[in-house]
Formats: structure tokens, sequence, C-alpha cells
């Protein structure tokens, strides 16, 4: 299938209507409140995206009450949210959570986190570039708990999982690959501080706590990989939008800031400086682009799972970096201004950063690459 590379209709429409919402809903004194009160993101805050906007059921089948789209338009949204470093659980429940529960094929809960009734965290560690929560099963005895397995374990830095209504689990791997629910009423949940406050952290301890199978085997292995590939899709999505974000910010900046009678942006030192960060967050955008349109290809049986993979991780390899660099960059041309907590840039840099984490670092993403294009790796 055709890779398209320009924005259709449909898609700018869809960026359109998420900007407006964020730009209103959620401005960036409102993004710093949530480091002083996380409760400022807010279910409300939440259920705007979810359910005024319909997006909780971007990835879900019409069939199931969702809106049937594909993995292109979840990376326009993505990208809008990145661009305002949004506390919004999209990327946790609305891409990865939901992925992997339409794919583990209980329509029950896909229904319902469509509809914005939910949210559900998949729980790993934030850090890992797999979705496998290291947690230990033991096999339920008795009839009466068919379908029912007992797990145990802690799962440190897992993303959204305060606040959550589902806590979903991926135990094993491979063909011995298990995806169990958990009511986190009956996990103990304990939140930290961490460097991006708009995605808070916790560590998740269960000890002998009842979980239902929602998959097993091969099944739960397809649905944890295709699971995977969404979150790399929408998170290089995301830090694409942090990197434009950053760089808009800071070119409007040096065209207005005159310093010795003259605007910064006119001496030839910025002028290269921005040149180059252009370049870069353009390509971050066109590697986040192709990435989201050949998932989408994959989804719609237009491409094999081997290429999406390829430019998935290629994608968050190269747009990780490029919103650090980006987002330091603006802190840097904004002088002693980028230091202060009332200019918005900071926001974009702990986003970035800690974005530059989340499911492996770029070094990991890029021997895994290696790997799967079978290149030898040190």
């Amino acid at each position: 299938m055709t890779i398209e590379m320009l924005e259709t209709e449909l898609a700018a429409d869809l960026r359109r209507t998420v900007r407006a919402f964020l730009t209103e809903r959620c401005d960036p004194g409102t993004v710093a409140e949530v480091y002083d009160d996380p409760a400022v993101a807010s279910r409300e805050l939440n259920d705007g995206w979810a359910r005024e906007l319909g997006l909780a059921g971007l990835l879900v089948p019409e069939a199931d009450g969702g809106a049937g789209a594909s993995l292109a338009e979840a990376a326009v949204v993505a990208h809008a949210i990145g661009r305002h470093a949004a506390p919004l659980r999209f990327l946790t429940s609305g891409v990865i959570a939901t992925t992997l529960v339409t794919h583990a094929g209980d329509f029950e809960l896909a229904a319902a986190l469509a509809a914005g009734e939910r949210y559900a965290v998949v729980a790993f560690p934030a850090t890992s570039s797999t979705l496998t929560s290291g947690l230990e099963a033991s096999d339920a005895s008795g009839a009466e708990h068919a379908g029912t397995v007992h797990v145990s374990g802690t799962v440190a830095g897992v993303m959204e999982a305060d606040g959550a209504d589902d806590l979903i689990a991926v135990i094993g791997s491979g063909e011995d690959t298990t995806i169990v629910v958990i009511d986190p009423a009956d996990a103990r949940i304990a939140p930290f501080l961490s460097l991006d406050e708009t995605r808070r952290l916790a560590d998740v301890t269960v000890e002998g706590a009842a979980a239902r199978v929602i998959a097993t085997g091969p099944e739960a292995e397809a649905a944890a990989t295709a699971a995977t590939l969404a979150g790399q899709v929408a998170l290089a999505a995301e830090l694409a939008g942090t990197a434009a974000q950053a760089f808009s910010t800071t070119l409007e900046y040096v065209r207005t800031r005159v310093q010795f009678g003259r605007a910064i942006g006119s001496y030839q030192a910025i002028k290269h400086r921005l040149a180059d960060l252009w370049l870069a967050v353009s390509q971050a955008d066109a590697a986040a682009t192709y990435a989201a349109q050949t998932a989408a290809n994959w989804q719609h049986g237009g491409e094999d799972l081997h290429e999406a993979q390829i430019c998935a991780l290629t994608a968050l390899a190269y747009t990780a970096p490029v919103a650090v660099q980006a987002a330091e960059e603006a802190v840097q041309l904004h002088g002693g201004n980028g230091m202060t907590w009332e200019y918005p840039v900071h926001l974009l840099l702990k986003r970035a950063k800690a974005g530059e984490l989340i499911l492996g670092h770029p070094a990991a993403n890029r021997t895994a690459l290696a790997e799967l294009l079978e290149l030898p790796t040190c």
C-alpha cells in the first residue's frame, strides 16, 4: 500500500480539533499546576478527550463501540498532546491498554474503554522496551476460579497507575504469555516524584491478588506485540510534537527578543543553530509520520508486521533525542527566561527527557532495530 506523507483533510480536521481542545482546557499554566497538585490532571480533564471528543475509542473497532480508526489517526492526536505536554491518559489508556485489550479479545472492557467509562494502564516498567510485567502467576485451584490466576510481585515505575480503573499485566513471554486484568483495589500503588509529573509514575505491588485471564498463548503474545507497536508509534509522534513546539516557541522568541538593539534571531550563530534544529525537527516529524502510516497499513493488511516494527523503532530511536535537543535549545535560547518557571519551555524539556526513556532508551531501541535488520551488534 502507498505511504501517504502529506496530511489528509481528515487528519488536518482531527489535529485542529484536538489542538483547540488543548488550547482551551490545557494551557501551560494548567500543566504547570500539575506539579503542585496532581489532582489538576483530573478525571474531568481526561473525560474531555475521551468522551467529548470521542478519542478513547479511536483504536477500538466500530463493532465494539469504537471509531475503528488506525494508528495514523492516533499519531495525529499524540502529536498534538506532545505539543502541549498535556497530562492526559491517551498514550497509556487510549493507545497501549486499549490495543492490548482489543487484540486480547476482551470486548466488554474494550467497549468500556472506548466509551470513556474506564481508564486502564498496562503494568510494566516505563523504561522497558516490552510490556512484560515481571509478575508471577500461579494457577487458581477449584472450578469456581476458572479463568483466574493469583499474581504476586512488584512492577516499578508504572505510568499513570494511580487513579486507573483497571491494571492489565502481561506475564511471561512467547507462547507462555498470559494477559490478566487486576483490580487496583487489590494492589498497593505507591506514586513517587518523577521528572515529568504530567505522566506520574508509581510502584505497583500485588500479593496473591486474584486476576482475570483475558488471553493466553499465541493470542496473548500477538496482542502484546500489537500494543507495543502502537505505543512506539504514538510515543514517537508525541515526541515529534514536543520537538515541534519547542522549535516554534523558540523561533517566535528570538524574532521578538531584542538585545543590543537587534532581535537576537538576526545573529548568524543563532540562525545556524535554528537551521540545524529545524532540519532535525522536520526529520523527526517525517519519521514519526512514516512509522504511523506503515503501522496503519499493517492494521489494514497491506504491510507486514516486521516492516511496521522496523519503522516504529526507527522513529522512536530518532524522535526521542531530537525532542530533548529541541527542548534544551529552547531553554538555552530563551536565555535567563528559559530557566524560569513562568516560561513553559521547562514543561517541554521535562516531557522530552522523560519520554526519551519510555519504551526503551534510544540506544536499546537501536540495538533492537539492528536485530530486526539482522545487523551485527557489539
